[in-house]
């Protein structure tokens, strides 16, 4: 199991549709839109590193309004 933290950015007037579509994808946990640097802080769960790639590469950045990424995988619980 991998788990990560999806850092989004999304563009104006975007976060609430973004937010909306990703509670939609497989493997979210969690979606919170945020103050600060970045719009929405998601948390994901896939069953590989393949999987994750997937969901960030076919899924997330697939979505309009999506501008950018920055995925923290954990690695210690």
């Amino acid at each position: 199991m991998v788990q990560a933290y999806i850092l989004i950015t999304a563009a104006i007037g975007k976060v609430r549709q973004v937010s909306k579509e990703l509670e939609g994808l497989r493997g979210m946990k969690s979606v919170h839109v945020v103050t600060g640097p970045y719009d929405l802080v998601v948390f994901v769960e896939a069953k590989d590193l393949s999987t994750l790639t997937n969901t960030v590469v076919e899924g997330i950045h697939k979505i309009k309004g999506v501008v950018d990424t920055n995925t923290a995988i954990v690695v210690e619980l």
